[in-house]
């Protein structure tokens, strides 16, 4: 009962917005009685199908419940662009009203061209998110890096949600460009999935495919928590890829020891009190001669406590480097960095911008990434 009641409360959200949408353009459109009709009923099948997108993940699976969900988590995309625009204009009338700016001119071709940039920005995000990630190169300079970890290499991918709209092939594709690459070893830092081991394992088997000489690894997200972790857990160590929960392993070139450890996402504990991250755990009875401390860790907000733990590098996601405007601008509220390679005290921090997406298929200003980190010698 609560759950339906949440639930039209959303809707009921999501009207007034696409109400006031509504109300601040269609009249300054100037498109007459059949205009106004014909946008008032494609804003309430955006409402509509918003609300839809937001379930995407958990929809009851039937012979139309893909096509709902791309059209509902498109609309997503569409809405989100349409309100922040007209938020904007509205802005910009207002300062041009003060200004004893602006006209009629204005404020129609102004109300026109809202729909038309929103349109616009989802076409491009759309085509952005839907392409392969590109391969962003960085090299992490570490102090003392012995000469056989010269050029050792990581490939890094994030954030894929495979779900609603990210399906076997694309990730597929994802796998066959991380193998090529040939690194050292490969790290998967979390928020794999947006649903359950029962709708998704088809859908995550090309992971079986990854391939490095010294492994592939995994460390849980927070959406692995909210699609069942432990089914998660046993399921990614299926496909042949080391989960590292508060733990580590070690690596050797010739007479050099490289510690590759992982830690359970940041907000772990609210679902599995078992499961709180612990950088300092997952370092404990690392022999004496390890040379690089490298933690893989979802979540670029565990740095200050990966850099109390002594490590060097730690390789991070979840921020998806904003994924479209404005969301970019709300990131930093919760985390430290966006994206790129960052610093904390002695410890460098790196900041995927994610390999997939979440929710709409949109991906504008923060373009997605299979990263490979290369250590260098300071």
């Amino acid at each position: 009962m609560a759950r339906r009641r949440s639930g039209i409360s959303l809707l009921v959200i999501l009207a007034l917005l696409h109400a006031y949408i509504g109300v601040r353009l269609l009249p300054a459109m100037e498109i007459g009685l059949a205009g106004l009709a014909l946008g008032a009923v494609l804003l309430a099948i955006s409402a509509v199908l918003v609300r839809i997108g937001l379930v995407a993940p958990t929809l009851r699976r039937t012979r139309w419940s893909e096509q709902v969900a791309w059209a509902g988590l498109l609309a997503m995309g569409f809405f989100s662009s349409l309100f922040v625009l007209t938020v904007l204009r509205d802005v910009a009338l207002l300062v041009l009203h003060l200004a004893g700016a602006g006209g009629p001119v204005f404020t129609r071709d102004s109300a026109v061209a809202v729909p038309l940039l929103a349109l616009a920005v989802t076409a491009i995000g759309f085509v952005n998110a839907r392409r392969v990630a590109r391969v962003v190169k960085v090299e992490v300079p570490i102090a003392g890096l012995p000469p056989a970890l010269h050029g050792y290499s990581i490939a890094q991918i994030s954030d894929i949600h495979v779900g609603p709209t990210i399906r076997r092939p694309y990730l597929n594709a994802i796998v066959t460009r991380v193998n090529a690459l040939k690194p050292d070893a490969i790290a998967v830092t979390g928020d794999l999935v947006d649903g359950s081991v029962q709708r998704l394992a088809p859908h995550t088997e090309p992971l079986s495919r990854l391939s490095a000489p010294d492994g592939s690894f995994f460390v849980t997200g927070n959406h692995e928590y909210y699609s069942g972790a432990e089914q998660w857990i046993a399921e990614v160590r299926r496909l042949g890829l080391r989960v590292l929960m508060n733990e580590h392993v070690i690596r050797r070139r010739g007479d050099a020891a490289l510690m590759i450890a992982g830690i359970t996402d940041y907000s772990a504990h609210l679902f599995n009190p078992g499961h709180k991250s612990d950088p300092h755990l997952a370092a404990a009875g690392a022999p004496d001669d390890v040379a690089v401390r490298i933690l893989l860790a979802h979540q670029p907000r565990s740095a200050p406590a990966a850099a109390d733990a002594g490590f060097d590098l730690q390789l991070s996601g979840h921020t998806h480097g904003g994924q479209f405007f404005p969301w970019n601008l709300f990131v930093p509220l919760q985390q430290p960095f966006v994206a790129g390679l960052n610093r904390v005290r002695s410890l460098w921090v790196y900041t995927s911008r994610g390999t997939g997406y979440w929710g709409p298929p949109k991906r504008f200003g923060a373009p997605s990434e299979i990263t490979l980190v290369k250590l260098v010698p300071a």
